[in-house]
């Protein structure tokens, strides 16, 4: 046997698995490993997190769930179309592409499903299970990186996809990533589950642009003690998250992240609003303004304003693959609850962690030098619990599921 598969492999099983997402995560995964790209934008790969015992990136293999069925192959051809990614790259890495694409079952739930939510959190998890034993995997990171949905409606409205994932992750006995403004596991129902399963989990809502820029200015403004008066912004963005962020509710999730750093960075809130128009003819390809007016000395107006411009996907896939790296080494080393050390890649980061950026980088490095200490199951110190995480004897599996009413 090689040396590359004598190594344990660590299982990702993305939620929304052929999104533009999910599929540069894995063609981009499966280039930096084969040496035909460097991994720029990926902090674990930077001397910081030398030795702190990740997982290689040779030794990820990629499942998940979609309610699409839009082979992982095609999509990359439609992104290599789009100029998102490089001519060549999704032939040369055909066979990675492949392999991820048979390990993607059906999620849901879909139009016509009659399944109770309790059958579809446990059908999720035996996917889950499924693959991490057919595999022979060490263990596994499930990340959320489907499209954003409408906030919940309620202590009485059907769980959100978003949770029902989440809940199947735990049953699972994996790790948890929610890469989305979705819900999952800050719902009451999925909140309770976690801190009684002893796993690590971190989100939410990827920090890919317009607040990456935010949560750097904030503190600036501060530190100077220059008063920001007013704070407006506007994003244009196409392709499937345009889509899903042109329904006010599911845009109302999304920006409650944006105005939060904000308010935490500056110590109040400032006048304006962000706004997300969704434009098709972009793609993946988004644009954001702010408009930022400051007072200065003697109380001189001055404004100022940036433009953001980027590739959506290819700004998240290496921060995907930096978390679940991540996240599986942190359930390696016994850690359970929020990572709050992990705040540096989220706009609504879970646990008590900073919001500037510069303080959430120390953190993260600091977190760095502790795995490098920690052994397996060992514990870093920072929020050590239950440890491994498990998956539920058949009588506590019968006694959730038949509880699952009873979470809201």
């Amino acid at each position: 046997m090689s040396a590359s598969l004598s190594r344990p492999r660590v299982g990702v099983w993305l939620i929304g698995a052929r999104g533009s997402v999910a599929t540069t995560v894995v063609t981009g995964c499966a280039a930096v490993a084969a040496g035909l790209h460097p991994p720029t934008g990926m902090v674990t790969e930077t001397p910081a997190f030398t030795d702190s015992g990740l997982p290689a990136l040779s030794d990820l293999v990629f499942g998940g769930h979609d309610t699409v069925d839009c082979p992982l192959p095609k999509r990359a051809e439609t992104l290599t179309a789009g100029g998102v990614l490089p001519p060549g790259i999704a032939t040369a890495v055909a066979s990675e592409l492949a392999a991820a694409e048979r390990e993607i079952r059906p999620g849901g739930p879909t139009p016509g499903d009659t399944r109770s939510e309790a059958e579809l959190i446990t059908a999720f998890a035996d996917d889950i299970r499924d693959f991490v034993h057919r595999h022979e995997l060490e263990r596994a990171v499930v990340v959320n990186v489907a499209s954003t949905e409408p906030a919940s409606q309620g202590p009485d409205a059907p769980l959100p996809a978003s949770t029902l994932y989440a809940l199947a992750a735990l049953r699972a006995g994996c790790p948890y990533v929610n890469f989305t403004p979705s819900e999952g596991m800050h719902h009451p129902a999925a909140a309770r589950e976690a801190e009684r399963s002893g796993l690590p989990y971190a989100g939410r809502d990827g920090k890919t642009g317009q607040t990456l820029l935010r949560s750097v200015l904030g503190p600036m403004f501060a530190q100077r003690a220059l008063t920001v008066r007013a704070w407006s912004g506007t994003n244009l963005l196409g392709g499937g998250d345009g889509a899903a962020l042109a329904d006010p509710a599911a845009a109302a999730a999304k920006n409650a992240g944006k105005e939060r750093v904000l308010t935490d960075t500056l110590g109040t809130t400032p006048q304006g609003e962000t706004h997300i128009d969704d434009v098709p003819a972009l793609g993946d390809w988004k644009t954001a303004w702010d408009h930022i007016a400051f007072d200065g000395f003697l109380g001189t107006r001055m404004i100022l304003q940036t433009t953001w411009q980027g590739c959506d996907s290819a700004l998240a896939a290496p921060l995907v693959l930096d978390l679940a790296r991540l996240t599986a080494r942190a359930h390696e080393s016994g850690l359970s609850g929020p990572l709050d050390a992990l705040a540096f890649y989220f706009k609504d980061p879970v646990g008590d962690a900073p919001s500037g950026l510069a303080d959430q980088y120390e953190a993260l490095t600091g977190f760095a030098r502790s795995l490098r200490e920690a052994g397996p199951g060992e514990g870093t110190g920072l929020r050590q619990g239950a440890g491994e995480g498990r998956e539920l004897g058949q009588e506590e599996r019968t006694e959730r599921t038949n509880g699952m009413g009873d979470l809201r």
